[in-house]
């Protein structure tokens, strides 16, 4: 599998950027000031590839709502270029693994000596058990 850079993928036009009032201390400043951004980028409408589209929607993230929106919000820098420059960072992360094909699991068999192992530890397990019992004399 050819792997494309996570830049390509979408367009930064498709990404709509909303400044917002950041929650928690900053003083007056937070009062007045809309340093955090919330990030919406529309999966559906995106020019994603179809196959990145559907492992992103059917993804069970908090970020990504029942109408295949992603929104992000970023309130950890005090200004807005670089919480707007952080939040994109998470939707190319987010992009990025839902890029990459998850490990194909194959099923194996434990050996023989490891499920004698297996067996000769729970044996052993019980052994100690027995002899925390009453002494019968």
């Amino acid at each position: 599998m050819s792997v494309m850079p996570i830049d390509t993928l979408f367009n930064e036009t498709e990404v709509e950027l909303l400044p917002i009032r950041a929650q928690g201390a900053g003083g007056q400043n937070v009062n007045k000031v809309s340093s955090a951004v919330h990030l919406r980028f529309d999966i559906r409408a995106s020019s994603l590839p179809e196959e990145i589209k559907a492992r992103l929607l059917t993804r069970a993230d908090r970020r990504i709502n029942a109408e295949g929106i992603v929104v992000i919000k970023s309130q950890e820098h005090r200004s807005r270029e670089r919480n707007s420059a952080a939040a994109l960072e998470r939707l190319r992360e987010l992009i990025a693994d839902a890029a990459t094909l998850p490990r194909l699991r194959r099923a194996t068999r434990p050996s023989k000596a490891a499920r004698t192992r297996r067996l000769d530890a729970k044996v052993q397990r019980g052994q100690i058990k027995i002899l925390r019992g009453p002494v019968n004399e």
